[in-house]
């Protein structure tokens, strides 16, 4: 009979270790987290028959050689869950390990027991199992050991064999040196990217600042944005946010309102980066030196700021690239580079990369050494403008090299682009993304896109950042809906999500009026010319959007999104949903009303168990926005959301306590 060849495993492991999550496309993508975040990882671990089987989770740091455990504890039906703590910012990795372990299978089996016979026998079993992990012990341990195995095979009376033989204290012993020689691990080292606390809470004020200065038609400088830091402060933003701050391309400079020829005069788009004066690494001359940039970005830090750059991947016909690298750009049959379409739009004014250059690899080194030139100037926080129309390996290799040498930094995908595509980005390193939020308007559309956001498989790896208006979108809500709309829209956009931003002062300034009809393009937009602004103006939401910010950083409950809940209301014009902190400590519930035109009211049915209130007992509901509190009872409870006065409540429940003196009042 001829012999069967094995395949170099070993039959003797008998361990199966299944479904490890978290897992993004089995491992080969990493998931994200917080420093500081519990991360919880299961597993399906199981064996054959009916011996005991341990489970221990193994984590690192990327940096680091040795693993690191954490015991795993049964949940039922064969899964396992174990966590650690990830500390500090950086890369890490985690697998699960399990084994049939021989010492707890034979100890639950003899406690089972009840004939002397079986005990005695089971007894010298146990022994030989005990010797063997004395071998592996030291000290006293092992002394320990030795004298308990001894003793199971000197002891006849049956009471005395079990009391001994089920001793806790030897037991602990015995387990903490284990037989792990046929151990089955998971053979995927799971990656885990782990970023700091502005990756999942941050609150975005984007302006241009060539907008900045006071005197209307002047190009605004460095030291004008730093004259506005204290009113974006006082709104309550953290990160300012930069368009392209380089020099500006001459030729075929876009006009006003997106002209393809411009008149002399005209600032041109900050998206055409590149002139005789330099390129990516060069600043627009009239903003103010490199000097003048640090100033900035320091005053930023004084006020509770940073500054984010966009790093747009594009030049303009006169950017210093054309000339020095000629096959880093797409030559067409008439001797001209292609310019940036997508049809019907036309950007004369852009060329793209070439990123199939036989040259490529200088390309990403180059492109890489932009975004490092930055951050070498302390910068932390980077926008990426159309990321989708680059090459996806690019920003994988690009972004984990960056983040190597800067681990705290932050890189944002604007790519409003097909769904597969925004997540394939988000898994290949993006901290964070745009949503589909600004075109996501009914009740339907917001409950079914937030619960897919919060509650899908995405939620392990795409943080959303949610966006009302940009300097390319002014939806046709906003265009209609007048200081309601904005004021739902922001209301929705900070507490539905952790992270958000606006584009001012166009937002607060309640700016609506389209290029044309039936487009998303501002009429007089300042991608193409310097615009100046009323910040003073007495329509201005800026107080309402310092309240909104307040509640954001006074209330965990919306610094994060996992908690995200919608409840039942019986009118769809209105959406109510709550988020709260781990440990129910803090609660938020917010209502809308999405109807920025009329009066809209109806019954919320709260979850009060799920939100840890007594059914029997008042509770009280704070209004963050207008200071209101309104008791309410029970799960069910009438609102009424005028547009023109306050189209949304941002509650703060507070449970009713009882002192010692019977003297009742409101967490």
């Amino acid at each position: 009979m001829a012999k069967t060849k094995f395949d170099g495993s070993d039959g003797r492991v008998r361990a199966v270790i299944e479904r490890v999550t978290p897992s993004v496309d089995g491992g080969r993508f990493a998931a994200k987290r917080i420093a500081g975040d519990e991360v919880i990882v299961e597993a399906d671990c199981f064996t054959d028959g009916h011996d005991t089987l341990v489970c221990l989770l193994l984590w690192r740091r990327e940096d680091e050689q040795a693993w690191r455990e954490a015991p795993m504890a049964a949940l039922g039906n064969d899964r396992w869950r174990g966590s650690f703590t990830a500390a500090s910012v950086g890369r890490y990795r985690y697998t699960v390990t399990a084994w049939v372990d021989h010492f707890l299978s034979w100890r639950h089996d003899f406690a089972r027991r009840i004939e002397a016979e079986d005990l005695r026998v089971a007894a010298q079993v146990g022994a030989g199992l005990i010797d063997e992990a004395a071998q592996r012990a030291q000290g006293g341990e092992r002394k320990r050991l030795k004298t308990w195995a001894a003793d199971l095979r000197a002891v006849t009376d049956a009471l005395a064999l079990k009391a001994l033989g089920l001793d806790e204290e030897l037991a602990a012993i015995a387990r903490h040196y284990p037989d792990r020689r046929y151990a089955a691990t998971f053979p995927v080292e799971h990656p885990l990217v782990v970023d700091r606390e502005r990756a999942r809470f941050s609150s975005w004020y984007e302006m241009f600042p060539r907008s900045a200065a006071p005197e209307p038609g002047r190009h605004g400088s460095f030291r004008d944005c730093e004259a506005r830091l204290p009113y974006i402060a006082k709104m309550g933003f953290d990160v300012l946010y930069f368009p392209p701050i380089h020099p500006i391309g001459r030729v075929n400079r876009k006009g006003v309102n997106n002209a393809v020829e411009a008149a002399p005069g005209d600032a041109g788009s900050p998206w055409a980066i590149g002139s005789v004066e330099g390129g990516h690494k060069a600043l627009h001359s009239e903003l103010g030196t490199i000097e003048d940039f640090r100033r900035l970005a320091a005053s930023a830090q004084t006020h509770g700021m940073e500054l984010a750059l966009d790093i747009a991947f594009q030049c303009a016909p006169d950017h210093p690239y054309v000339a020095e690298h000629p096959t880093w750009f797409r030559w067409r049959p008439d001797g001209t580079v292609q310019y940036a379409e997508n049809p019907p739009k036309k950007y004369q004014d852009i060329f793209p990369f070439e990123f199939e250059s036989e040259d490529w690899r200088e390309l990403w080194q180059e492109l890489a050494d932009v975004i490092r030139y930055w951050a070498g100037e302390g910068v932390r926080i980077f926008r990426i403008d159309n990321p989708h129309t680059k090459p996806f390996p690019f920003w994988e290799w690009a972004i984990t090299e960056l983040k190597r040498e800067y681990p705290d930094a932050i890189f944002l995908a604007e790519a409003f682009t097909r769904p597969k595509v925004m997540h394939r980005l988000a898994k290949l390193g993006f901290t964070q993304s745009y949503t589909y939020f600004a075109w996501r308007n009914s009740k339907h559309e917001l409950i079914e896109y937030f619960t897919e956001l919060t509650q899908g498989p995405g939620r392990e790896y795409f943080r959303p950042n949610a966006w009302p208006n940009t300097p390319d979108i002014l939806t046709e809500y906003l265009q209609f809906g007048g200081r309601p709309a904005f004021i739902v829209r922001l209301v929705l956009a900070a507490t539905l999500a952790a992270s958000y931003g606006i584009y001012g002062p166009a937002f607060e300034l309640i700016e609506a009026a389209p290029r044309e009809p039936g487009t998303e393009d501002y009429l007089d937009s300042e991608k193409y010319e310097i615009r100046g602004w009323d910040r003073d103006a007495q329509h201005s939401l800026s107080d309402l959007i310092a309240r909104v910010n307040g509640a954001r950083r006074d209330n965990p409950a919306l610094q994060s999104d996992a908690s995200l809940r919608f409840y039942p209301i019986d009118n769809d014009s209105l959406l109510c949903y709550s988020k709260s902190d781990a440990e129910l400590e803090n609660l938020v519930v917010t209502v809308v009303n999405l109807d920025p035109h009329h009066v809209q009211s109806g019954w919320v049915e709260l979850d009060l168990a799920a939100l840890g209130i007594d059914a029997q007992t008042p509770y009280q509901m704070h209004d963050l926005l207008s200071g209101a509190r309104f008791l309410w009872s029970g799960a069910r409870n009438f609102v009424q959301l005028d547009p023109q006065r306050a189209p949304a409540h941002v509650f703060a429940l507070r449970r009713k306590v009882r002192t010692e003196r019977n003297f009742d009042y409101f967490l």
